[in-house]
């Protein structure tokens, strides 16, 4: 058993040279051309109760340990940076190995979502000459990304044999693109009190929280705090974000009751009862639904925006990329060609540069999801979509994007809070076959409408937002604990 394991694992294993700078060539670890399919493991140590921990001592024991990184030591855009120029060096000195690795080389990131989105940010922000795909290990308590690529929802066995499946999954599994949108939120500089409208650390860190766009950036406005980031899944408002905030509240309070993942999914579903999600008819003040907070603007076409009409009960609002949304749910669901409100959507893809837009009245309308047909209300299919906050209704609101929720000030006087989500770039994912996700230019994917033809609206907003800011919004810094990310 043993010397098929070390077989087995030649496959992943990355030439020392490779990895370390500088070091020797040993012919001697090489079997023919290189490794079928090497990889790069980032693990969150601290995700899963103990899980990341134990799952690190696992991939160190059956790979290199030089292969395998502690996010809690080393940030994957460090580790990537070096590795990388040391293979560019290499190609140029003609080195075949390091061609073939880099060709072939996979990532795998162990973490809940908001690691993982870190490691997809830092990846698209680098701009590699060959962009690594990506494998999620599913260790949060959403996992949506992992499940939206058929890796699965439930924390992963740390034991090698299962390390061992998982890795034989990788191996097998197919490349495929998804979308990353990016977020821009602007608001007046207030005219009283603290300079900041909110306080770094209850933003995400999927967001320029720490350091707001510079005076250099294209997107500084002067006399307002403009925050940019972006998000794989979703971004969504109002009640859903709300009980997220008060479960990552209760969460940063009491950390030691929340080493479990069904015991997180349990206090979750009794916040959900207790912030009035279920009676939010009765709970949740009319003024603060979607459609009485400010406008919604939606653009489908370039250069052209349009208003978004919004139910007066909608109490929730989902801006979705992915097919997994809440631990799996599909809110956007297969829409009927031969329904006439249907026929100007198509389905979920996540490479097609649009995002779906989805509205929920309250948790008990979220439970049509649980039928094998259901869905939200569909409001919208976008390229961007814009909304602007104005004084009256409301003092604030709740957002989340990613899983990571904050608790949003909404304009007092005359000013305007705006947040505008738009497409920006793609990078490459690693599926099975138990995919949820579907390419839009997968054959075997469900079409009901022919696919828009490509505009070529990336070059037209190639200036506008040339950078996502990827590694530096996803960066997480030293005095801000990892074990928070979801």
């Amino acid at each position: 058993m043993a010397s098929r394991n070390s077989e087995f694992l030649k496959n992943f294993w990355i030439p020392n040279h490779v990895l370390v700078p500088g070091s020797k060539v040993d012919h001697g670890e090489i079997d023919g051309d290189g490794p079928k399919c090497p990889v790069l493991v980032f693990v969150n140590s601290k995700s899963g109760g103990q899980l990341g921990g134990e799952l690190l001592k696992t991939y160190r024991s059956l790979l290199k340990e030089k292969q395998v990184f502690d996010l809690g030591e080393e940030t994957p855009d460090k580790v990537l940076s070096r590795i990388y120029a040391n293979l560019e060096n290499l190609k140029v000195q003609g080195d075949q190995l390091a061609i073939w690795t880099m060709e072939r080389l996979r990532l795998i990131v162990a973490g809940g979502d908001g690691t993982a989105g870190w490691l997809l940010g830092v990846v698209c922000d680098l701009k590699l000459s060959h962009s690594p795909p990506i494998a999620t290990v599913p260790l949060g308590t959403g996992n949506n990304l992992p499940f939206a690529f058929g890796w699965g929802k439930k924390n992963p066995g740390t034991d090698e044999q299962s390390v061992l499946s998982f890795l034989d999954k990788v191996m097998k599994a197919k490349e495929m693109k998804i979308d990353n949108w990016h977020l821009l939120m602007r608001m007046k500089t207030p005219k009283h009190g603290a300079c900041d409208p909110i306080a770094p650390l209850e933003l995400p860190h999927s967001l320029h929280a720490f350091h707001r766009v510079s005076e250099a950036d294209e997107l500084n406005i002067e006399g307002c705090h403009t925050f940019r980031g972006g998000f794989w899944n979703y971004f969504s408002m109002g009640m859903d974000a709300q009980v997220s905030y008060a479960f990552h509240s209760e969460r940063k309070l009491h950390p030691e009751k929340f080493k479990n993942q069904l015991v997180n999914q349990s206090t979750y579903a009794k916040l959900g009862c207790t912030q009035g999600w279920f009676l939010a008819s009765l709970t949740h003040p009319p003024k603060r639904n979607i459609a009485h907070m400010g406008k919604v603007k939606v653009m489908k076409t370039l250069g052209h925006w349009e208003d978004l009409e919004i139910p007066s009960s909608i109490r929730s609002i989902v801006c979705l990329n992915l097919p997994s949304f809440s631990g799996g749910f599909n809110p956007w669901g297969t829409p009927n060609s031969r329904k006439q409100r249907d026929r100007a959507f198509t389905p979920p893809f996540v490479d097609d540069g649009l995002i779906e837009v989805v509205g929920f009245r309250d948790a008990w309308h979220g439970l049509v999801l649980l039928a094998p047909n259901g869905h939200g209300t569909r409001l919208a299919q976008a390229k961007r979509i814009r909304f602007e906050f104005h004084r009256g209704a409301a003092d604030h609101t709740y957002m989340r994007i990613d899983g990571e929720p904050w608790k949003q000030p909404l304009p007092v006087d005359d000013d305007t809070v705006l947040v505008e989500i738009s497409h920006h770039g793609q990078v490459n994912m690693l599926a099975t076959h138990e995919s949820k996700s579907k390419s839009v230019y997968d054959p075997s994917s469900p079409h009901h409408n022919d696919a828009e033809e490509d505009d070529n609206e990336e070059d037209s907003l190639a200036d506008e937002f040339r950078k996502f800011g990827a590694a530096d919004t996803f960066k997480i810094p030293d005095e801000v604990d990892i074990a928070h990310l979801s």
